[in-house]
C-alpha cells in the first residue's frame, strides 16, 4: 500500500510538472507564432505586417484593449481565389461587422476572442479564416471546431463545405447519436476539418481515431455555453490532446467577464473583438411583450395570436421538454399543425423535424433552448417566448432566430406577473426596450 501511495504521488507530481511545462511553453511560443504567421519580422512594441501588406491591430502588453483593423471587402482580405469564389457563390456580398474585424487576426495566427450577436455571420468568420489556413496537400486534420449541440455542429459543417466547395475541403461532423465506427473510418480516411461536440470528439481522441499532430487551429463556438455549462472539463480534456502551439479562437454572442477569465487558461494574449453590451440590442428585431397575468392564460393568448397574425414561419420557445409536449398536444387538439423538437428526441427524429421546418413543409416549431444556439433558419419571421428564458444570455440566442443577417423579425414575450422582474432584467442587460404589443401587429 505504501508503494502504491508513493507511485500515485509521483504520478501526480509528474502530471503537475507536465501542466506547468505546457503553460510555460505556450507562453514562450507566443512571439514565435506571431512571427511565423507573417512574412516580415515584428518588433516587441508593434504588431506584424499581415499578408497583403495591411497592418494588424495592436494589442497592449497585457492583452487588453486595442484598435482593430476593419476590412470592408472580402477582396481586400488575404484569401485564396477559390475561397473567394465559394464566399460569393454562397451569397455573401460584403463582410459583416464581425467578419470585417475577425477574419484577418485568425489568418495572421493570433488567438482571437470574437463576440457578435446571433445572426451577424460569426460562424462564417471563423470558417473563412480556417479554410484559408489549411494546407490542402495534406489530408490530415488541421482544424478542430467544437460546438455545444449536434445541430449547431452539423450547421457549421454545411457552411464549411459550401464556402470551401472550390477548395475541395474535407470536413467531417463528429457528433453523438451517429455511428462510432463510421466516424472512425472517416477520420482514418483523412479530413481537413473536424466539427464536433465535446463528448464525441473526446472519445475519438482517447481512442486515437482523431490524431492531433497536424492541428493548427482550435475553435470554440458559443464559448459562453461551452465553458459555463458542464463542458469545461471536456474542453480542457480536448485541449490536452492538442499541440502546445495550437492557435485558439472563441466566438459567441455573449461573453460574460467570468467566462473571459477562463480563457486565460488556454489563450495567449488574444486579440479581443468585443461588441459592447449596449450594442447587443438585436437591431432589426421588434420586441414586444403580452401581459398574460397568469400561466393558464398563455394558451388562449397563443391561439388568439395564431388566428390573427400572418405567420410565414415561427418558433415557439418553452423552458422544458414537458412544456413542449403539453403545448403540442393542446395545439394539435385545436387542429393547429405544429412540429416539436427537444433534447430527449432521437438524433434522426430531430434532423427530420429540422429538415421539414427548413424546407417550409412545417410552419410552426415548438422547441426548448436546444434550437436557440446557432441554427440558421433563414425564413423565420416570428419568435414567441411562451416562457421567458431562465437565463438572460439565452434571450439573445432565442430571438436571434428571427431577422437573421439584417432581415426584419418580431419577438413576442408572454409575461406573467411573476415574469415582470425577469423582463426588466433582460431590458437592463441588453440596454433595450421591450414594448407592450399593440392591438394590431403586421408580421409581413
Amino acid at each position: 500500500m505504501e508503494t502504491e501511495s508513493k507511485q500515485q504521488q509521483q504520478q501526480q507530481q509528474q502530471q503537475q510538472q507536465q501542466q506547468d511545462q505546457q503553460q510555460e511553453s505556450k507562453t514562450t511560443l507566443t512571439q514565435h507564432q506571431q512571427d511565423s504567421s507573417t512574412s516580415s519580422s515584428s518588433s516587441s512594441s508593434s504588431s506584424s505586417s499581415a499578408p497583403g501588406g495591411a497592418a494588424g491591430g495592436g494589442v497592449g502588453g497585457d492583452g487588453g484593449e486595442y484598435e482593430d483593423e476593419v476590412i470592408t471587402s472580402f477582396d481586400n482580405l488575404p484569401l485564396d481565389e477559390k475561397l473567394l469564389r465559394g464566399i460569393y457563390s454562397y451569397g455573401f456580398e460584403k463582410p459583416s461587422a464581425i467578419q470585417m474585424r475577425g477574419i484577418k487576426p485568425i489568418i495572421d495566427g493570433h488567438d482571437t476572442i470574437g463576440q457578435a450577436q446571433s445572426g451577424t455571420g460569426k460562424t462564417a468568420t471563423f470558417v473563412i479564416a480556417a479554410l484559408q489556413k489549411i494546407n490542402y496537400q495534406k489530408n490530415q486534420c488541421q482544424v478542430l471546431i467544437l460546438a455545444p449541440t449536434r445541430e449547431l455542429a452539423q450547421q457549421i459543417q454545411k457552411v464549411a463545405l459550401a464556402l470551401g466547395d472550390y477548395l475541395q475541403v474535407l470536413c467531417h461532423a463528429c457528433v453523438g447519436g451517429t455511428s462510432v465506427r463510421e466516424d472512425a473510418q472517416r477520420l482514418h480516411g483523412g479530413v481537413h476539418v473536424v466539427v464536433g461536440t465535446p463528448g464525441r470528439v473526446n472519445d475519438m481522441m482517447e481512442k486515437r481515431h482523431l490524431r492531433c499532430d497536424h492541428m493548427i487551429l482550435f475553435v470554440l463556438d458559443e464559448a459562453d455555453e461551452m465553458l459555463s455549462r458542464g463542458f469545461k472539463a471536456q474542453i480542457l480534456s480536448v485541449f490536452q490532446h492538442l499541440p502546445q502551439d495550437v492557435q485558439v479562437a472563441l466566438f459567441s454572442a455573449t461573453m460574460p467577464a467570468d467566462i473571459l477569465e477562463l480563457t486565460t487558461q488556454f489563450m495567449r494574449k488574444p486579440k479581443r473583438i468585443l461588441v459592447k453590451k449596449d450594442e447587443l440590442t438585436l437591431e432589426g428585431i421588434a420586441q414586444y411583450y403580452i401581459d398574460v397575468q397568469k400561466e393558464e392564460n398563455k394558451f388562449d393568448t397563443l391561439v388568439d395570436l395564431y388566428e390573427t397574425l400572418t405567420i410565414t414561419q415561427a418558433i415557439i420557445y418553452c423552458n422544458t421538454r414537458r412544456r413542449v409536449l403539453s403545448l403540442v398536444d393542446m395545439m394539435t387538439g385545436h387542429d393547429f399543425t405544429v412540429s416539436a423538437m427537444h433534447g430527449d428526441m432521437e438524433q434522426q427524429q430531430r434532423e427530420t423535424v429540422l429538415r421539414e421546418f427548413r424546407s417550409g413543409s412545417t410552419r410552426v416549431l415548438i422547441t426548448t433552448d436546444l434550437l436557440a444556439r446557432g441554427i440558421d433558419v433563414q425564413q423565420v419571421s416570428l419568435v414567441i417566448n411562451y416562457d421567458i428564458p431562465t437565463s438572460k444570455e439565452n434571450y439573445i440566442h432565442r430571438i436571434g432566430r428571427s431577422g437573421r443577417f439584417g432581415r426584419k423579425g418580431i419577438a413576442i414575450n408572454f409575461v406573467t406577473i411573476n415574469d415582470m422582474e425577469q423582463l426588466k432584467e433582460i431590458e437592463t442587460h441588453y440596454n433595450t426596450q421591450i414594448q407592450e404589443m399593440p392591438a394590431k401587429l403586421d408580421t409581413k
